[in-house]
């Protein structure tokens, strides 16, 4: 995990910036809110705040900092993940059980913490300092995936609540105009390398986006733009999931069990559908992506619709030519965010909402690639260990931080799971 050299006020300031931001994603929210735990595969804000705290603590302070202690004992107990070459941690399905520490108690730990960061920073000497800082930088984008976490579970939470709460009130719901025909855009593959140079100068990458390699991709064709909620109406009005002919096995078996019957969120009103959106509910726009589908289902509508979901590196090499930019989370602030999929209009030709809206499911199996070999010590438990039974997703969402982005991120869930801003690119053969 290589990051980009920066020099110590710089990495200050972004560290404060980040730190900041979350505690900004978490004010809207009561201590009741931040508490709260809807199901196993979600946490609590309290829990995500404090953890993401502890990571700093434990692969920072605690080996950098001579004169540093634990703010709280129970710490690496508590709020680790799933370190286990830490220790015992908490069980993860009861983390909202634990009313203690208290918000307040939370808010105070995460400022010892950044001071005593911020201090390290600033007082190691030249040889200590590249190390500290680049795994500072990790720490930074391991907090960027909590914000996003943040997002996602509170969504979750919200939608087990009787009453529909909204993360922020006082915002209308967008309009648009129907999306625009889907446009089939070819490439001709070949011998492509893929994965993150992670080489110094090169920016920052997680362990598991390299080493870089070659892949042979035979021709292939990408659709343009996202799959609408009003093209997924059209699955769902053709038997989409009453057909097993359309379902991977253990995708029929799930939504069978689960009795799935439209995306995450959705319900029937009348002869409309609404969605859950952190803005509160409202009805579904067709010519917004679809998002909270799981990749059971966004395999299915692709063998509905007569094409397949691209694999991680047909997307990989097709994005590699496109600017970074979308619909993403402003690092500092939520007044500009959509924090749901956008419309895309008619414009240039060429790929579109390629980072931002929705992560989009591959069909590709998350594992390693040709030499990988995870870092030594607890911190190389980050992304290796989880390299079996999830699939790869590509591109981020409305919910990722602005900077969070880049062509070789990998994502993964289970096939299974929905609670992610996940949604789907159709691909065909060329």
């Amino acid at each position: 995990m290589i990051a980009v050299p920066l020099d110590r006020g710089s990495l200050i300031a972004r560290y404060c910036e980040t730190r900041a931001f979350t505690e900004t994603l978490a004010a809207p929210l009561s201590a009741e809110d931040q508490c709260a735990q809807s199901m196993p595969d979600a946490s609590p804000v309290k829990w995500h705040r404090a953890h993401t705290t502890w990571f700093f603590e434990e692969f920072v302070l605690l080996p950098n900092a001579d004169k540093y202690r634990r703010v709280h004992a129970d710490s690496a107990y508590l709020f680790n993940s799933y370190y286990d070459a830490i220790g015992r941690r908490h069980p993860r399905a009861e983390r909202g059980l634990q009313t203690r520490p208290s918000c307040g108690e939370v808010a105070a730990y995460r400022a010892q913490v950044d001071g005593a960061l911020v201090d390290l920073l600033r007082d190691a000497d030249a040889d200590a300092y590249r190390s500290i800082a680049e795994l500072v930088v990790l720490g930074l984008n391991h907090e960027q995936q909590h914000q996003e976490l943040v997002l996602m579970d509170v969504k979750h939470l919200f939608s087990r609540n009787e009453f529909d709460p909204a993360y922020r009130r006082g915002r209308a719901a967008p309009t648009g105009s129907a999306a625009p025909a889907v446009d089939w855009l070819e490439f001709e593959g070949g011998l492509v390398n893929v994965g993150h140079a992670q080489l110094a100068g090169c920016g920052f990458s997680f362990d598991n986006e390299g080493p870089r390699h070659a892949v042979l991709l035979s021709p292939f064709r990408l659709a343009d733009r996202l799959v609408t909620s009003g093209e997924w109406r059209a699955f769902i009005a053709d038997g989409g999931y009453q057909r097993p002919d359309l379902w991977l096995s253990d995708g029929w078996y799930a939504a069978q069990q689960a009795q799935w019957h439209a995306p995450l969120y959705w319900e029937l009103d009348g002869d409309c559908y609404t969605t859950l959106t952190l803005d509160g509910r409202r009805r579904v726009r067709d010519s917004e992506p679809v998002v909270h589908v799981s990749h059971f289902e966004a395999d299915a509508y692709a063998r509905w619709a007569g094409a397949r979901l691209p694999t991680e590196f047909e997307w990989e090499s097709a994005a590699a030519r496109v600017a970074i930019e979308g619909n993403l989370l402003p690092p500092t602030s939520t007044d500009a965010a959509t924090l749901h999929p956008a419309a895309t209009g008619e414009g240039a030709p060429g790929l579109r909402q390629m980072f931002g809206d929705v992560w989009e499911w591959t069909s590709s199996a998350y594992l390693p690639y040709p030499r990988f070999a995870p870092a030594e010590g607890a911190v190389g438990e980050y992304n290796g260990k989880f390299m079996s039974g999830q699939m790869v997703l590509r591109g981020g969402s409305a919910v990722t931080p602005t900077g969070h982005v880049r062509s070789t991120y990998r994502n993964f869930f289970y096939p299974h799971q929905r609670w992610a801003f996940s949604g789907l690119r159709l691909a065909a053969d060329a």
